[in-house]
């Protein structure tokens, strides 16, 4: 994604080296970790975050489109607030999960809904027909997210990630009129 993808209230960008301190407060945090598929291990410093960046950063141009990773940023702030990912589901690579993550001080405004359909409709209009989310049986925030954006559940595999997880899908038809969204050249 060259340009941004704003909402209402959020913009999508490409992540920098220099969000590390804002990223350490979504990745650095145990229950945000931990329920990410595949789980990541809690990132400990702010130098091991910039790590991670950097890694996401330079494999961005080698991802298959519209695979790829985006921070999620509060226009009224200007502060990052999450991320997003759209990445090929294992063991096939056929099917594309979106994820969102937000810091915990974020949840429950509305921000990874208003994010993740965003991120969703940039993807359907790439030429995707269908997206997946897949969320841990104990991750009721996941699922409810899913549910809010269209998503619907269909069903339980471990055919992802070696793990049980529950699966939710949507299609384009799924979005229609939902996105109050748009690119912008910056």
């Amino acid at each position: 994604m060259t340009s941004e993808l704003r909402t209402q209230r959020l913009r999508i960008r490409d992540w920098a080296p220099d969000d590390a301190p804002a990223a350490l407060r979504i990745y650095g945090v145990e229950k945000v970790a931990a329920r990410l598929t595949p789980e990541m291990s809690t990132v400990g410093d702010e130098e091991a975050m910039r790590s991670v960046l950097q890694a996401w950063i330079e494999a961005q141009p080698n991802l298959v489109t519209p695979a790829g990773r985006w921070a999620v940023v509060r226009e009224s702030d200007g502060e990052v607030i999450g991320g997003l990912a759209l990445r090929q589901l294992p063991p096939y690579e056929e099917d594309f999960e979106l994820s969102w993550h937000l810091r915990p001080d974020a949840w429950g405004s509305g921000y990874a809904s208003e994010a993740a359909r965003a991120l969703a409709a940039w993807a359907f209009g790439q030429g995707l027909e269908e997206l997946f989310a897949v969320a841990r049986p104990d991750n009721e925030r996941a699922a409810a997210t899913a549910r809010r954006i269209g998503m619907e559940w269909v069903g339980e595999t471990d055919k992802y990630y070696d793990t049980t997880l529950q699966v939710f899908r949507m299609r384009p038809s799924d979005l229609e009129g939902a996105v109050p969204a748009g690119f912008t050249d910056n």
